[in-house]
């Protein structure tokens, strides 16, 4: 895009280093010079130079300013008088990456006498830092392997849109409160095709990580540090219980006055697209008392969504939270939730296969029971390991709770941490194990139907659980070593 005699928008963090000597030649016999065109200068790729201002002068009268570029006409600005002035600006295109661009500046007076000087623009490579500040509405955007993404505020990917995060991808969150915070949103009608791989996840974090592409754990934060920025945030049209029985509702991290934060509907096999290796850090803003962004949210959202291998650390509310919805998780590690790890609610109707939670804040489980009339059979949580470390509790049950859980190992856990209740509607608690403190019975920690389901082993001779091998060498929790205690 070609711009002379006003501004090209400006991207962020761009450096331009300017020689300190200019092409200011003394005049010739003709009387025509050009003054004030820098011989150099340096700027990042997509990046501007200038403005600077060209000051011409003409004896006889100046006719014209022509600029090419590389050779090639770039722009042409008549000029009258015998002295004017103009200022020059350049951002520099994709295809000006890593290259000398040359500009000549050429002044000719009424008689067809010039004068001439030239400017080398150095650009440097690639960009590799992305900010974000508009909501997503083309129907197709990338974000590129190799390059960091930061969020600039609340990004919203409109219905109609679709969002490709390649492998290794980073996406930051700046830091913000209410609804400053900032958070990637999926609304309903839109999708995500977030797919990373077990060498390259795509980690979402915040702006003070100082992680790079390439690297799994963070080089400068810890594990437990959260709520510094929002979260990730996936919405659909799948049925869900809701309150007043109503069919849609706003979803909790985004302000009320954003009716893209709707979720609901009636398609169950709503598709929102796909999430793989991915890992979520470090979040949990609050928008307001009480309403924070959980690391994971997922509102209604359909079976033709794709969930697996999936990381949330550190973040200060819930660590995966279902509202409703038919979507299926697979192998998911939680750790260091601020609040709940596991959160269901409204009549949520997949499955959690293959998880594990480690030192959830409050309850390892919080799972809620139907809002509503609207009840479609129970979800599934199985196949998992919880240690259960500071957590005020195991599992918080409402006396109406649709839930059926089997295969799921519980150790590292201490009095007052308890499996409260079993609910009244028709449930399965199914091979429960548990390591038990010395001097401890099952009794003083699971409650109801869930005692009889539970058997006391040796820690480390479980035989039901999560299996850790799908998290090896990607997630943040295996690198660091916290699950050498998981089988």
């Amino acid at each position: 895009m070609k711009k002379f005699n006003y501004l090209l928008m400006l991207f962020s963090a761009v450096l331009i280093t300017f020689s300190s000597c200019e092409d200011d030649p003394e005049p010739d016999d003709n009387g025509v010079t050009i003054t004030g065109v820098p011989a150099t200068a340096t700027i990042e790729a997509g990046g501007t130079v200038g403005p600077v201002t060209a000051t011409a002068t003409a004896l006889d009268g100046l006719r014209d300013l022509v600029i090419t570029k590389d050779g090639a006409a770039f722009a042409t600005v008549p000029l009258t008088g015998t002295t004017a002035t103009a200022p020059f600006e350049y951002t520099a295109l994709p295809e000006d990456a890593g290259k000398n661009v040359v500009f000549e500046f050429t002044v000719s007076d009424v008689d067809g006498d010039q004068a001439k000087v030239s400017h080398v623009l150095t650009v440097g490579a690639e960009a590799t830092t992305i900010r974000v500040d508009e909501d997503i509405t083309a129907e197709l955007t990338t974000w590129e392997t190799g390059k960091t993404y930061i969020l600039g505020s609340r990004i919203v990917v409109e219905s109609g849109a679709t969002l490709v995060i390649e492998p290794g991808v980073i996406v930051k969150g700046e830091v913000g409160t209410g609804a400053n915070a900032s958070a990637l949103v999926i609304a309903r009608g839109a999708k995500i095709e977030a797919v990373g791989s077990d060498t390259q996840p795509i980690i979402f974090t915040s702006v003070a990580d100082e992680i790079m592409p390439g690297q799994i754990a963070s080089p400068n934060l810890d594990p437990e540090l959260n709520g510094l920025w929002g979260g990730l945030i996936v919405l659909g049209r799948a049925k869900g219980s809701f309150a007043g029985n109503v069919t849609e509702i706003q979803i909790e991290g985004i302000p009320p006055s954003d009716q893209r934060g709707l979720y609901g509907g009636s398609d169950d096999e709503d598709d929102s697209g796909t999430l793989k290796y991915i890992s979520i850090r470090h979040g949990g803003a609050n928008i307001g008392e009480g309403n924070e962004i959980n690391g994971l949210t997922l509102g209604a959202v359909g079976s033709g969504t794709e969930i697996e291998f999936v990381e949330v650390i550190g973040n200060q509310d819930d660590g995966i939270e279902w509202f409703g919805g038919t979507v299926n998780v697979t192998n998911a590690v939680v750790w260091n939730a601020g609040d709940d790890a596991i959160d269901a609610d409204q009549a949520w109707n997949g499955t959690l296969d293959n998880f594990i939670v480690i030192n959830a804040g409050d309850k390892s489980f919080e799972l809620d029971g139907p809002e509503g009339a609207y009840v479609n059979g129970n979800y599934t949580l199985t196949n998992g390991s919880v240690s259960g470390g500071d957590a005020a509790g195991l599992v918080d049950n409402d006396d109406n709770t649709n839930v059926d859980m089997s295969n799921i190992y519980f150790f590292n856990i201490k009095a007052g941490q308890t499996f409260d209740q079993t609910p009244t509607v028709p449930v399965a608690f199914a091979n429960f194990q548990v390591t038990l403190p010395d001097g401890t019975a099952i009794g003083d920690f699971f409650k109801g139907t869930s005692a009889a389901a539970t058997t006391a082993v040796a820690e480390g001779e479980n035989t039901v659980g999560a299996d850790k091998a799908p998290f090896a060498t990607w997630s943040w929790a295996a690198v660091s070593g916290s699950l050498d205690a998981f089988k």
